[in-house]
This record gives C-alpha cells, sequence and structure tokens, in this order.
C-alpha cells in the first residue's frame, strides 16, 4: 500500500445544501502537498466527500479538449461535478451516461470565486458509478445521520461556550469555532435539510406503494 493510500482521508457524507455553503478552504500546514479541506458549516473538515444522487444533466464544456460538466441532484439541493482529462475514467462516465440515472460519486471539494465575489463550491471526482434507488435510498439516511452527528456536536459545543460558568473548562471544538467564526448561516437549516431529505423517501414510498395498488 502506497503512502497516499495510507493517508488518504475518509470521505465525508454530506448533503448539498450544505456542501454548496462549505465555501471556506484552508489547510492545517505549510507543506505544499498538504491537503485542502472544505469547512463544513456543521463544524467539520472534508478533504473527501462521498455523494449520490440523480445525474439529471451532463456537458462538454471543454475548450480545447474534454472537459465534462455533471448537475447531481439530491432531496436538498444539485452538486456541480467537474471532470477532464486528469479525471479520465470519471468523464467517461460522465460522457456515457444518458440522464437521469443514479450515481454515486467520491471526490474531492473545490472552490471558484467568480468575478462579483461570489464563491462556487464543486467536486472534482475520483471516481464516479451508476448506482440503483435503493443505494441512493441507504445514501440519504446514512448522510442524514452523520449531519445529525456533527449538528449535535456543534449544538453541544455551542452551548458549553454560552453557558456563564464554563470558562476554561468548556470542551473545544476547532471546527464548530471556525465554522461559527466564518459563516452565518445557523445549523438549524442543516438540521431542517435533513428532515426534508427523509420526508422525500417516505414521498418516494407512498408513490410506489401507490403504483402497486
Amino acid at each position: 500500500m502506497s503512502q497516499a493510500e495510507l493517508t488518504r482521508e475518509v470521505a465525508r457524507r454530506v448533503f448539498a445544501s450544505e456542501f454548496n455553503d462549505s465555501t471556506y478552504t484552508f489547510k492545517e500546514s505549510d507543506d505544499e502537498r498538504a491537503p485542502n479541506y472544505a469547512l463544513l458549516p456543521t463544524g467539520d473538515r472534508a478533504n473527501r466527500v462521498f455523494i449520490v444522487g440523480t445525474l439529471t444533466e451532463t456537458e462538454d464544456v471543454g475548450e480545447d479538449s474534454e472537459y465534462w460538466r455533471g448537475r447531481v441532484v439530491d432531496p436538498t439541493g444539485t452538486f456541480f461535478v467537474y471532470a477532464g482529462q486528469y479525471q479520465p475514467e470519471a468523464a467517461s462516465v460522465l460522457r456515457d451516461t444518458e440522464p437521469p440515472a443514479y450515481v454515486s460519486i467520491v471526490g474531492k471539494p473545490r472552490t471558484y470565486e467568480t468575478d462579483d465575489g461570489t464563491v462556487n463550491v464543486s467536486v472534482r471526482p475520483e471516481s464516479i458509478a451508476v448506482v440503483d434507488d435503493a443505494t441512493r435510498d441507504r445514501w440519504v439516511v446514512e448522510t442524514a445521520e452523520r449531519t445529525l452527528d456533527r449538528i449535535e456536536a456543534f449544538e453541544e459545543w455551542e452551548a458549553e461556550q454560552e453557558a456563564p460558568e464554563s470558562g476554561s473548562t468548556a470542551p473545544t471544538n476547532e471546527y464548530a469555532q471556525m465554522a461559527r467564526e466564518r459563516y452565518d448561516s445557523p445549523v438549524v437549516n442543516y438540521r431542517n435539510d435533513v428532515i426534508q431529505a427523509l420526508e422525500s423517501l417516505d414521498d418516494l414510498e407512498a408513490d410506489d406503494a401507490e403504483a402497486t395498488v
């Protein structure tokens, strides 16, 4: 096993709504090979993400060579995925897959600042695979659980900071503190997104039940 594989970061499960708000990126070392992290508003860092959703559109937006853009939708919003000559396998999946199709993607967050100062967040895929609806549904449930875990840890930390008796004994949560300093969006928004995502599964199950009657 290579050193790169030994140090590979865990891919975080994150919904599109939170991912697209993760506009602040940072390194934790001056080493030029140090990983880049996106700061999640729920108080964690992500060097890699794992997403599953519906590929609704693909387009070759390259000028001199193929550079594929994909729109991947989950119950909370849209991920934008870009793959070119340095991600040939992922680019070929975007080229060959006919939307709509469920896909799973492992990739790295990338940010781009537009001329007007808006920061757009996208995914540079390491791998893309076409999957079934059961895989998508399982991802929604697991991502909801992980998001709630992050929210609860954030809220516990926040409550400790605001307790008058906490003082210097309050537990530290480095990434929650960074998120509170960098972002305006309250974490309750992402709790609402979790509810919305889970309710979307209930709606699908109800539609399926009606279709089989």
